[in-house]
């Protein structure tokens, strides 16, 4: 009943007769055992343990499931399933995807459970599962083989009948009459399994579609190989009249061809992070202690036991020896190694972990085992947010996927009624003969699936290639926005800089030398975790030696023990170190009393290094001045690459940032951008934005997801740089899941080609059908010749989307 009302409101209500008669042909379309058999599984969804693997939690009371329903086959699927869905009561949104062939639905948990959703699909003829990526990977692979079954069927069958029907194209008037009917009959006996197994689920998807009040695109192409057939049939049971046994084969034949190509590049568009999570082990050692706990300080002896990673719980113990994938997210209690997570983020070096460091499920620990303790499973850990985002993006469809898909589901109709023309016409005016002929060829000629598959097809390789770049698109529109964008605003700290400071020069201004010197501001701010003292402590740390030390106390790289220490935010920090008072921090604090003012006010900033992008940190004792270090924020390796990158595409840079004036202007010079600002605060930035976009500017906006947040919003599109926000808050169009900037220019890169690509592919399948239809109904296209350039129309956008996975070199 529901179904019914969305039908009428939708505009479908001629396709059945009447309310009542409608409604019966929606009921239960599923059921009987098969129904029963589901229930009980759907039912399993409900469970804790089943819904912390596959729900993901949005706010307070909304909830995410991915689906992933048998038997979508075209846009008409889509639309109904998502129109059907978002009927219930307590469904927000409903997407479904024809290139993925998934649903993400988000809903209200408080007023619909999962086994409610699944029946709803079950319901208008879709069985579904929540999306696990070891069923999906066993039903590819369920699916390729199937298909590749009718395939061969079909393509062996088409060579057969093919040698009977040559002879009869050439030689007809010689062959015997006798000979000619076992030839005929031999071609239907051959035909006969293509038309019932290699083409049934084109007949099945036509009727779902018929049924469900939309005409998709495989309604023409099933009612051409069954016209052809059915003729076929009759002129060899009567003897006499045409026979297209030969046209019906090939046509199947290469339709499964270019439908097998189309899985093909389906599936290899599959994100690194999904082809990953099929790595991700059955089971894992959990470690406890005799007692039934796990304390990584405990002397007691530890349990081990290997049980299904299904069964781990947020809190538990598990040991990760080297060469085995991290079973979930988690911080290490013990140990150190180092660990391959390309996969996850696209950063090509393993990444050293040690006790308190986080690791992410699915990387690979190369080096040595290590123990975590479990602080994500299932829905919750960093890959399943990853496989989330990619989903939402892939069914979020962009402006030109949308208006494809009504075209084409508008032009199917249109077709369907020029055919008809096209018979009428040649029955009462042309040649009754060819009537049928030419009616077919009209329907197989013109079948939408190139239309249909121009833009999914080309979106979701190109979403694969960013993706293994590590680059996840989070919006639809992303990819069609990146490539048309005239300007890229970037934030300095964290994005063009590493947003930490380092210790770039030490001046020695008094008895001690430069190490001695930073072994003393690493004393001084060995509990300090302000970046400054970080940075202090790091320098030391790097100088490697040991022992070297002289003066007062024998201070050298170890580090001294401060005593007496007395902290002054903002203007420093004072302690005894050995026999020496000391003050770090700013130059009136370090000088204000036992420190004489002429002992180093004068002194000139080192050589090389510009006062306005760096910060001075002074020492001193009672006697004086001992250094000065300067710290600065330094530039990403990859920010050059990235900045010369855009400038070959043609693309405007700024530089908007909070910090300093003079600091920017230092960057911006330094870095070759000719527009920047300092001094800008959040809604300042956002100001700026739009100030562009009212220029006719598509502007680009990269920051760090968080403090950007009204820059990145306001922006056309926008990139966030190693967010530490989860990503499925995450805000941004798109986020860099790596500290390799230089990708946002391959990004562009990659959409512009992923642009042409689907303008290519549009412009093919509008061009062909404008050539071929009147080709064909004027009777210069016959029905094999239909066959074969439909496949190949629809091998030739999926071939050309296929290119998009090549991803070009950054930089």
């Amino acid at each position: 009943m529901t179904l019914a009302r969305t039908l009428h409101a939708a505009g479908f209500g001629h396709f059945y007769g009447g309310a009542a008669q409608g409604m019966g042909r929606f009921a239960r379309p599923i059921d009987g055992d098969a129904r029963r058999d589901a229930e009980l599984v759907w039912a399993a969804y409900d469970t804790p343990e089943l819904r912390a693997q596959f729900i993901r939690d949005i706010g307070s009371d909304e909830a995410e499931i991915t689906l992933t329903p048998e038997g979508i086959r075209c846009a008409a699927c889509a639309w109904l399933i998502e129109q059907h869905l978002q009927q219930l009561p307590g469904v927000v949104s409903a997407v479904a995807n024809v290139a993925t062939r998934r649903v993400v639905v988000r809903w209200r948990v408080a007023t619909l459970p999962v086994a409610r959703i699944l029946a709803a699909l079950a319901d208008i003829g879709y069985l579904a599962w929540p999306f696990e990526l070891g069923r999906a990977d066993r039903a590819d692979r369920r699916e390729r083989r199937a298909l590749l079954m009718r395939m061969a069927v079909a393509m062996l069958a088409m060579m057969q009948v093919m040698m009977y029907a040559w002879p009869v194209y050439t030689y007809e008037a010689t062959i015997d009459a006798g000979l000619l009917t076992l030839m005929r009959w031999a071609s239907f006996v051959l035909t006969l399994p293509v038309v019932t197994y290699s083409a049934w689920p084109i007949f099945r998807g036509a009727w779902r579609d018929l049924r469900g009040g939309r005409a998709g695109m495989d309604v023409p192409v099933a009612i051409g190989i069954a016209a052809g057939f059915a003729a076929s049939t009759v002129a060899t049971v009567r003897g006499s009249g045409e026979v297209y046994f030969d046209s019906v084969t090939m046509f199947v034949a290469l339709l499964l061809l270019a439908r097998y190509l189309e899985l093909r590049v389906r599936q290899a568009s599959r994100s690194g992070a999904e082809m990953l999570a099929r790595q991700l082990p059955a089971t894992c050692e959990r470690v406890e202690e005799a007692g039934g706990t796990a304390d990584p300080t405990s002397d007691h002896a530890l349990i081990a036991e290997r049980i299904p990673v299904a069964r781990l719980r947020v809190g538990d113990r598990v040991r990760v020896r080297a060469g085995d994938v991290v079973p979930a997210d988690g911080t290490i209690v013990l140990g150190a190694s180092e660990f391959d997570e390309a996969m996850l983020t696209g950063e090509s070096r393993p990444v050293a972990r040690g006790v308190g460091g986080t690791v992410l499920a699915g990387s690979f620990n190369s080096a040595s085992p290590v123990e975590v303790r479990v602080t994500g499973i299932g829905a919750a850990t960093r890959l399943a947010e990853i496989v989330a985002v990619l989903d939402r993006a892939l069914t979020d469809k962009p402006r030109i996927a949308a208006l494809a898909d009504r075209v084409a589901a508008w032009f199917v109709g249109t077709l369907l009624l020029l055919a008809a023309i096209t018979g009428v016409v040649w029955t009462l005016w042309i040649d009754p003969a060819r009537a049928l002929q030419v009616t077919i060829a009209v329907l197989v000629v013109s079948c939408p699936c190139a239309l249909s598959l121009a833009a999914p097809a080309a979106l979701a390789a190109a979403g694969a290639a960013l993706s293994r770049r590590g680059l996840l698109m989070t919006r639809g529109h992303a990819m069609e926005t990146l490539a048309r964008v005239t300007d890229v605003v970037l934030d300095k700290t964290g994005t063009l800089t590493q947003g930490t400071f380092s210790l770039v020069e030490t001046q020695v201004l008094g008895p001690l030398d430069a190490v001695q010197c930073r072994a003393l501001a690493a004393a001084l701010e060995r509990d300090s975790e302000h970046p400054i003292g970080r940075a202090l402590r790091a320098a030391h740390g790097a100088d490697g030696f040991s022992g070297r030390g002289r003066g007062a106390g024998g201070e050298g790289s170890r580090h001294p023990h401060p005593q007496d220490v007395r902290n002054l935010p903002g203007h420093g920090i004072e302690a005894t170190v050995g026999a020496r008072r000391l003050r770090l921090g700013h130059y009136a604090f370090v000088t204000a009393t036992f420190v004489t003012a002429t002992s180093g006010s004068s002194t000139p900033f080192p050589p090389g290094i510009a006062t306005e992008a760096t910060t001075p940190v002074w020492l001193g004792d009672q006697h004086g001045l001992l250094a000065r270090f300067a710290l600065a924020d330094i530039a990403r390796p990859e920010a050059g690459k990235l900045l010369t990158s855009l400038h070959k595409l043609g693309v405007r840079v700024h530089l908007l940032s909070g910090d300093q004036a003079g600091a920017v202007q230092w960057w911006a010079n330094a870095l070759g951008i000719h527009d920047a600002a300092g001094e800008r605060t959040p809604e300042n930035k956002r100001d700026d934005v739009a100030t562009l976009q009212e220029q006719g500017k598509i502007v680009l906006a990269v920051g760090d997801g968080i403090n950007d947040a009204p820059v990145l919003a306001q922006a056309h599109v926008s990139i966030a740089i190693g967010s530490g926000a989860p990503l499925a808050q995450a805000g941004a169009d798109a986020v860099l899941m790596h500290d390799n900037i230089a990708t946002i220019a391959t990004a562009l890169i990659v959409a512009r080609r992923a642009s042409a690509v689907m303008r290519q592919n549009l412009t093919w399948a509008f061009a062909y059908n404008v050539v071929a239809i009147p080709l064909a109904a004027t009777g210069h296209v016959t029905a094999w010749m239909a066959g074969i350039g439909m496949s190949l129309s629809s091998l030739l956008v999926v071939l050309n989307a296929w290119r998009l996975l090549r991803v070009p070199r950054e930089g």
